[in-house]
């Protein structure tokens, strides 16, 4: 199937500032995730960034960039500026690759845009992994989703979903952490940025929520490779680097 990846990459970042820019195994993390993203089936691959830096670095190492607003509070946002900006149709699809992800899977990209594809009622895909600890079911910063029997999204949280009553310690097979890439129908992608945030998005701040509140439909399948979790903080920084010189 045809689509396209945008890896939208800004400078600030709270806790690891220039974060797209630090060097991992002697390349900036952004380079890293272009070449996943390139190593996919995507027919195009851009970088959409507000930064003449990044910029400058993107083309440095071969990257198509597009220039983008700095308005922008989400990755989302700056998508659907590239969307308009060029004319793309309602149907395309494009695939949201997080600029903090050094590590992401060629062959996840392309499932979550097969994902969607093979979903045509569906307005976003998505994907999950299934969690493996107690500690990680609780900890806020691993986001989780719950789904139907149909594999459409019910809800995303910060919380421990589903929670058992009687075994709260207790994982089970409907314990899934949300895996942060989307496919994005452009129709979809420019009703959502179109939207205000919606009262749930702002409590549990994810930004999926206002899909889910305006009756967006998002698909979610388990993710054929297991993605490391992306680059938050110094000690994530050093892991993905660790992984990267342990590549074969």
């Amino acid at each position: 199937m045809n689509y396209r990846v945008v890896i939208p990459a800004r400078f600030d970042s709270s806790r690891l500032p220039g974060k797209a820019l630090l060097l991992l195994a002697g390349k900036p993390m952004l380079q890293w995730v272009h070449e996943r993203a390139r190593a996919s089936a995507a027919a195009e691959v851009i970088v959409a960034t507000d930064d003449e830096r990044i910029a400058v670095a993107a083309r440095g190492f071969g990257a198509e960039v597009a220039m983008t607003a700095r308005a922008h509070v989400s990755g989302t946002d700056r998508i659907a500026e590239v969307a308009a900006s060029r004319g793309w149709a309602d149907a395309d699809i494009v695939v949201n690759v997080q600029g903090d992800e050094p590590l992401i899977p060629p062959r996840v990209i392309d499932q979550v845009a097969e994902l969607l594809g093979a979903n045509a009622r569906a307005d976003i895909a998505t994907l999950a992994a299934k969690i493996e600890s107690h500690n990680d079911l609780v900890e806020p910063n691993n986001v989780k989703v719950v789904c139907d029997v149909g594999g459409r999204a019910l809800y995303f949280s910060r919380a421990p979903i589903p929670f058992n009553r009687d075994a709260p310690a207790t994982l089970s097979s409907a314990c899934l952490r949300h895996v942060g890439i989307y496919a994005y129908r452009v129709s979809a992608l420019r009703k959502l940025a179109s939207l205000p945030a919606g009262r749930l998005e702002r409590i549990e701040k994810l930004e999926q929520l206002r899909a889910l509140e305006n009756g967006m439909e998002i698909r979610v399948a388990l993710a054929v490779e297991r993605p490391l979790a992306d680059v938050n903080t110094a000690a994530d920084l050093e892991r993905a680097e660790r992984a990267l010189l342990l590549r074969p």
